[in-house]
């Protein structure tokens, strides 16, 4: 790959104030995990012999993987065999990049698992506004990280506008997406729990962190016919589950789907 050139997306640095508080069957899906395992697995992981991480057929044996475990949503697949995940990791953890597993990003979080991203990016296509055109028209991402899934969904998106709360992951995700001079996407440094209202309403919404409860300013965002796709506390119970709320004419329709396990969602900028 050449060299990265500068972002020819429109950044933005937000500084959206620290207001409001923090937030406080298939099997499990658990996108996050203790850094140091993963990092003690890097050492025992090895990719097939003869393919190498810039291999389309690395990608594709991931892709495989998701689809023996019952995904089926194929512009996701699509997107997922055009990206490279390798790059958006530390290079020691790099040879882990096509495994079903989260790796460690810095600054206590994490790049989800492959089948947790496609799972979430397949119930956003299930909305009625993708079903209708075909892709997710305006998506706003809450937790940008080091950008992976934004490259993913600027594949599938009219238009991508994507919040990251910490500043050295900001410029991480700013770094590491450069190179794919994706123009409609733009990056923004704020409180992703306000949402972001200058490029409302959304078709598409999903967030990589979980709390009690929805912010409001992420449903007041969310255009008729748009659906939000969000981990968040099972209704009265423990745990997470991922949580889908679909904005129709009548008012807002709240599902919920298979559990999950994610960073909390808090408020203000690092």
């Amino acid at each position: 790959m050449s060299a990265a050139r500068p972002p020819r997306f429109p950044l933005a640095l937000d500084q959206m104030g620290r207001t409001g508080t923090p937030a406080k069957p298939r099997e499990t899906l658990r996108p996050q995990r203790h850094l140091h395992e993963a990092a003690k697995d890097a050492a025992r992981h090895t990719l097939p012999q003869g393919l190498g991480l810039d291999s389309v057929q690395v990608r594709q044996r991931m892709v495989q993987r998701l689809r023996a475990e019952g995904i089926r949503c194929e512009p996701v697949f699509a997107a997922m065999e055009q990206v490279h995940r390798h790059l958006f990791v530390d290079t020691a953890l790099a040879i882990q990049a096509y495994e079903d597993t989260s790796l460690p990003i810095g600054h206590g979080q994490t790049i989800s698992k492959p089948s947790v991203v496609a799972r979430m990016i397949e119930l956003l296509f299930d909305g009625a506004a993708a079903r209708a055109s075909g892709h997710l028209g305006s998506t706003l991402e809450i937790g940008t990280g080091c950008g992976y899934q934004t490259a993913l969904l600027a594949r599938l998106a009219r238009r991508v506008v994507s919040i990251e709360r910490l500043r050295p992951l900001f410029d991480k995700a700013t770094a590491n997406l450069a190179a794919w001079r994706f123009d409609h996407v733009r990056l923004v440094y704020g409180d992703g729990m306000l949402g972001h209202a200058p490029n409302a309403p959304y078709d598409s919404l999903i967030a990589a962190a979980g709390g009690d409860e929805l912010p409001g300013a992420w449903l007041d965002q969310l255009a008729v016919g748009g659906r939000l796709v969000a981990p968040m506390h099972r209704s009265g119970g423990r745990g997470q589950v991922l949580v889908v709320v679909d904005r129709r004419e009548s008012g807002l329709v709240r599902t919920e789907h298979e559990s999950v396990h994610f960073v909390p969602l808090k408020s203000g900028i690092v």
